[in-house]
């Protein structure tokens, strides 16, 4: 399989073929010169396509979790022990969790080995920061859309020329 250079160097093209397909699967479409898209594109169907293989092959298991109890305003509790130092109190909760099969987890690490992590930040507040789990959408939102469909996730549409190199410029987008 040959494989588009780009104008890179093999460990810069991988990076920018690793970014861009992240960022496709987590806006839905991104703007980009013809060239990268059509690789971007063989990339994303790839991963798309093992979401839509595995996106049921889960089973839901009850378990019983020690979770920190918390007061009104979200602050753990804690309690004084004579002697000693003050401990937090726990209870234990019911949880449901989805338990992958073998060949789930193997296509969730291979999708985690090819895209980068995304971290959310709200209103250029770094605490209040928080990480996005790319290959569970994958699995929950946009492999179940897909189901009925025989490959064609994406569709790449033509912009023209751009403006300073003259380069062809598409939007890639999630169909």
């Amino acid at each position: 399989m040959s494989q588009r250079k780009l104008g890179r160097y093999a460990s810069a093209r991988k990076a920018l073929l690793r970014n861009q397909v992240t960022n496709l699967l987590y806006h839905g479409k991104i703007k980009t010169t013809e060239a990268k898209a059509k690789e971007i594109r063989k990339i994303a169907e790839k991963i798309i396509a093992m979401g839509v293989r595995e996106h049921n092959n889960y089973e839901e298991i009850t378990v019983t979790a020690k979770v920190p109890k918390k007061d009104a305003n979200g602050n753990r509790i804690k309690e004084k022990v004579e002697g000693q130092k003050t401990k937090i109190v726990f209870e234990e909760v019911e949880k449901t969790i989805k338990k992958d099969s073998p060949s789930r987890l193997h296509a969730r690490r291979q999708m985690l080995k090819f895209l980068y992590p995304i971290t959310e930040v709200e209103k250029m507040r770094r605490r209040k920061a928080k990480k996005v789990d790319l290959v569970d959408k994958i699995f929950s939102e946009i492999a179940p859309k897909y189901t009925n469909r025989n490959g064609g996730y994406t569709r790449i549409t033509k912009l023209g020329a751009r403006k300073g190199d003259a380069a062809p410029e598409v939007i890639i987008e999630l169909v």
